[in-house]
C-alpha cells in the first residue's frame, strides 16, 4: 500500500511540479472543505508560483468535526484535478497544492488561531462557512472559547489583532449570499456594540480593514467517489491522498473593492482569472442570467425531447443552437455589462456544459423550476420586451416548455412530487413547492387553452399577471401546442 502524502513521500514519488514547503502564513481561512481548497487555495498556490507571493494559508476548521487531523497528517498537501472542456478539447490538469501551512481546530486550540490573527505577516482572511455562516447569533459571546458563530469568532480575532497594534486585514467572503462581505461587517458591528468593545476598535474595524463581497464561480464535485478510480490515481501518483480534490477547469473570482486592492492581492500579477471590481452585483446578474438562465431555459424541453445529460444536449445542434440564440440574442443585449465580456462568458458556458467528466442530469436541474424560471429567466424576458417592444421568441418557447414539462400526462400526485410521463418514455417526478404541484395536479384534465391562461395569470408564481403582456397568451399556447404535437425538439427548431 502506498504511503500517505507528505513532503518526503511527494519527493520520493518523483513529482516534478511546483512545491513551496516553507513560507510565512499570510492568509487565515475559515473552512477546509473541497470548494475552498479547489478555489481560494488554488489561486493563492498559483500566486506563489507565478507572482512570488511567498505565502501560506492556515485553515481553521469551522465546526467541531472536520479535516484538521488528516490535513496536518499530510502536512497540508493535497492533489487537485481540474477537469473539463476548453475550446472543445478535453482537459484534465493535475497539481499538488502546497500553499496550506496547517489546519487548526479552534474547539481544541483557540489560542493558536488567536496567535495567527495577531501575526504581523497576516494579510488576508478568507471564508466559506456556508449560507448559514454569516448570521447574527445572540448565543455567541466574547469570552467563549471559541465563540459559536463565524462572525463572532472573527470579531474576537480582530479585537485581539487591534490590541496587538497590528494593521488591518482584507477579508474575502465567499459565502453564497448577496453582499456577503457587507453582511459579515454588519454582524461584526452588532457584536462590537453589544459586547461593548469600544469606539476606537469599531473605527479600526470599519476604516482599517476591507470587507470584500465576492462572487465565486467554479463547480467543485470534490472527492472522487468511485473507489476504483481513486485507488488507480493513488497508484499512478505513488502516494495515498485522503484529501484528493476535483473541480472544473473553469474558475473566476470577482472581488468587490477599491482599485488599489488589485495590486495588494497577488492574483493580477500572477495572471489569474481573479478580478477586483467596483461592484459584484452586475457580475452576479451575468452569472444568473447566462449560466443559470441557460440551464433553466433549455433543460425542461430537452428532457421532454429525450435527453438526460447536459453534455449530450451540447452535442445536439438544435438544443445547443437554441441555447445560444437565447443567450446571444435575448439575454446578453439587455445586460448592463460589456457585450464582448458577456459573449466570452457565454462561450465558456458551452465548454462548461460539455464537461466530459460530469454527468449533470437534466432532472437534477429541473428541481424547483417555477422559482428558478422566475429568478433566472423572467427578468431577461421582461427587460427584452421593455427594450425591444416585442416578445423574445426563445424565452417565450422556454416558458411554454416549462408548462409542458409540468403537465405532460400527469399520472398522480405523491407526497414529494408530481408524477408525469415523458413523451414515448418513462415516468418522471417533478419536485417543487407543494402549492405549485397542487396547481398543476388540479388542472391535469384541463385543456391547454385554459391551462396556459391559468399559468400566466398566477400572480403567486410570477408576481404579476402575464396575460396582460400583449400577444403572450397566443404565442405560449401556439408553442405549447407545437411541443405536444411535434415534440419539443421540433418546437425548439421552429424558433431558430
Amino acid at each position: 500500500m502506498a504511503e500517505k502524502l507528505n513532503y518526503d513521500v511527494l519527493k520520493k514519488s518523483g513529482y516534478e511540479g511546483y512545491v513551496l514547503k516553507d513560507a510565512p502564513v499570510k492568509v487565515l481561512q475559515f473552512g477546509e472543505g473541497n470548494f475552498l481548497r479547489a478555489f481560494v487555495d488554488y489561486f493563492f498556490d498559483m500566486s506563489n508560483e507565478k507572482a512570488g507571493f511567498n505565502g501560506k494559508v492556515k485553515l481553521v476548521q469551522p465546526i467541531p468535526n472536520g479535516l484538521t487531523d488528516l490535513i496536518n497528517e499530510q502536512e497540508g498537501l493535497y492533489t487537485l484535478y481540474l477537469r473539463g472542456s476548453e475550446n472543445g478539447e478535453k482537459v484534465n490538469k493535475k497539481r499538488v497544492i502546497s500553499v496550506v501551512d496547517s489546519c487548526v481546530n479552534p474547539y481544541k486550540d483557540w489560542d493558536e488561531v488567536i496567535k495567527t490573527a495577531e501575526s504581523e505577516d497576516l494579510l488576508f482572511v478568507a471564508s466559506n462557512t456556508t449560507e448559514a455562516g454569516i448570521v447574527y447569533d445572540p448565543d455567541s459571546k466574547f469570552d467563549q472559547v471559541p465563540p459559536v458563530s463565524f462572525p463572532a469568532k472573527l470579531c474576537v480575532l480582530l479585537y485581539k489583532r487591534f490590541k496587538a497594534g497590528r494593521r488591518g486585514l482584507v477579508i474575502l467572503s465567499c459565502e453564497l449570499i448577496d453582499n456577503n462581505g457587507k453582511e459579515l461587517l454588519n454582524v461584526i458591528n452588532r457584536h462590537i456594540d453589544e459586547w461593548g468593545l469600544g469606539d476606537d476598535f469599531k473605527k479600526w474595524v470599519n476604516e482599517e480593514n476591507v470587507f470584500c463581497s465576492t462572487l465565486v464561480d467554479r463547480i467543485v464535485p470534490g472527492r472522487i467517489r468511485d473507489e476504483k478510480e481513486a485507488a488507480a490515481l493513488n497508484e499512478e501518483n505513488g502516494y495515498e491522498d485522503g484529501l484528493l480534490d476535483v473541480g472544473e477547469v473553469f474558475g473566476v473570482w470577482y472581488i468587490e473593492g477599491p482599485e488599489w486592492l488589485s495590486d495588494k492581492l497577488p492574483f493580477k500579477k500572477a495572471g489569474l482569472n481573479v478580478h477586483v471590481v467596483p461592484e459584484v452585483a452586475p457580475y452576479k446578474k451575468r452569472k444568473v442570467r447566462i449560466l443559470n438562465g441557460a440551464h433553466t431555459g433549455f433543460v425542461l424541453g430537452a428532457y421532454l425531447a429525450g435527453f438526460d445529460i447536459v453534455r449530450d444536449c451540447m452535442h445536439d445542434d438544435t438544443i445547443r443552437n437554441y441555447m445560444n440564440k437565447m443567450l446571444y440574442e435575448e439575454v446578453i443585449p439587455i445586460l448592463p455589462l460589456d457585450k464582448a465580456d458577456c459573449e466570452n462568458f457565454a462561450a465558456a458556458v458551452t465548454d462548461r456544459f460539455n464537461n466530459p467528466f460530469v454527468d449533470h442530469l437534466l432532472m437534477s436541474i429541473s428541481l424547483n423550476s417555477t422559482s428558478k424560471w422566475k429568478a433566472r429567466n423572467m427578468p431577461s424576458f421582461l427587460e427584452y420586451i421593455d427594450k425591444f417592444d416585442k416578445l423574445p421568441k426563445v424565452l417565450t418557447m422556454s416558458l411554454a416548455a416549462y408548462i409542458a414539462f409540468y403537465s405532460s400526462k400527469i399520472v398522480r400526485r405523491e407526497e414529494d412530487g408530481l408524477i408525469c410521463v415523458r413523451p414515448k418514455g418513462n415516468e418522471y417526478k417533478i419536485q417543487d413547492d407543494a402549492w405549485v404541484l397542487d396547481f398543476y395536479y388540479e388542472r391535469k384534465d384541463a385543456d391547454d387553452a385554459l391551462l396556459v391562461k391559468d399559468v400566466l395569470s398566477n400572480e403567486k408564481m410570477w408576481d404579476r399577471d402575464l396575460n396582460k403582456i400583449s400577444g403572450l397568451y397566443d404565442e405560449v399556447l401556439k408553442d405549447l401546442t407545437l411541443i405536444r404535437e411535434k415534440g419539443a425538439k421540433e418546437a425548439y427548431k421552429s424558433v431558430l
